[in-house]
Parts: structure tokens; C-alpha cells; sequence
């Protein structure tokens, strides 16, 4: 099993950014705690992190055919991100939406969530220990051993058919 986790703007000032929301652990520690969640249960991980909405819409696209599911911190793009929410609806690969902090107890503009539209689960106010359980939710869910010929094929007919900017996926990834 493979899993991408997300993250969108500002996640990269953990610990420096508001830490009375956040957290005073940095970013560096969320990317050891996701490491070690996917270590313990034999899962492939890949991660990524971008302040721009184009970036994470491109790298969800990138993971069709890729990965078996997505664990997503949209961040302010949460509220924002009518893309971000086609993308994950387009690859239709299964997503945990996971938020550090209750959005349901903040500010009014925060309780909408466009991604949370698109993903089977959504995990709020648990801190990092969020991403825990959505890389736990994915794993239950989701583990099991697929064919490498029919995971190298769906990959085939994914690069062949979606475009990023005018280029093929092929094209990028051997750049």
C-alpha cells in the first residue's frame, strides 16, 4: 500500500504559527510521526507540502494511479478551494481530510469545507495525532497486495491521458 500526505499553506510553520491552535511541535516532527505510522504498518509514503493551490492540484493529479489513498491538510484551501475539491472528486483515490484544530469551533468562515465534499473521512481537533489516525483509517480500509502488472498498467493508461500544464505526466516525472 501507498499513501500520500498533504499538506497546504502555512503547515510548514507548525510549531511557529499560532501554537496555541497548532501546536508547539514543528513540521519536521508531523513529518517524523507520519514516517514512523507508515513504518510500523509496512505502507509506502510519499509526502508533500505546497503554499499554492496550482502545486497541490497538480500533485493530487500526479497520485492517480500512483497511490492507494490520500491523507489531506488543506489548509486555508479547506474553505477556499472549489480546485482542490474537483481534483480529489477527478483521481476519485480515497481521502482523509485531517485538520490540527476543531475548525468546527472556530471562525464562522471556517466551517466550510469544500475538500471535506470529496473525502470519505474527515479528522479534526486530535492535534498531529490526527494524521495518525487518517493513515490508520486508509490502512484498515484499503491494505491489501494488488498486482504489480495491474498497478504498472492503470499508471500507463493515467500518464497517458491527464496533462499537467500542457505536458504529460510521463513527461514531467522525468524531468
Amino acid at each position: 500500500m501507498k499513501l500520500l500526505v498533504m499538506n497546504g499553506p502555512n503547515l510548514n510553520m507548525l510549531g511557529i504559527r499560532e501554537p496555541d491552535i497548532y501546536g508547539k511541535q514543528d513540521y519536521q516532527a508531523l513529518m517524523e510521526l507520519v514516517q514512523e505510522t507508515c513504518d510500523n504498518l509496512g505502507v509506502e509514503l510519499e509526502t508533500y507540502q505546497s503554499n499554492h493551490e496550482g502545486d497541490l492540484v497538480d500533485r493530487i493529479q500526479m497520485a492517480y494511479g500512483d497511490v492507494d489513498g490520500i491523507v489531506i491538510n488543506p489548509g486555508a484551501y479547506t474553505h477556499t478551494s472549489v480546485a482542490l475539491l474537483d481534483a480529489v472528486k477527478g483521481v476519485g483515490i480515497p481521502t482523509v481530510e485531517v485538520h490540527i484544530s476543531d475548525v468546527k469551533s472556530r471562525e464562522p468562515f471556517r466551517q466550510v469545507s469544500y475538500v471535506g465534499q470529496a473525502a470519505e473521512k474527515r479528522i479534526m481537533g486530535m492535534g498531529l495525532q490526527g494524521y495518525v489516525e487518517g493513515i490508520h483509517y486508509l490502512y484498515g480500509k484499503y491494505a491489501r497486495v494488488r498486482n504489480k502488472e495491474e498497478k504498472a498498467e492503470q499508471r500507463r493508461r493515467a500518464e497517458k491521458s491527464l496533462l499537467i500544464n500542457g505536458k504529460r505526466i510521463s513527461e514531467l516525472k522525468a524531468q
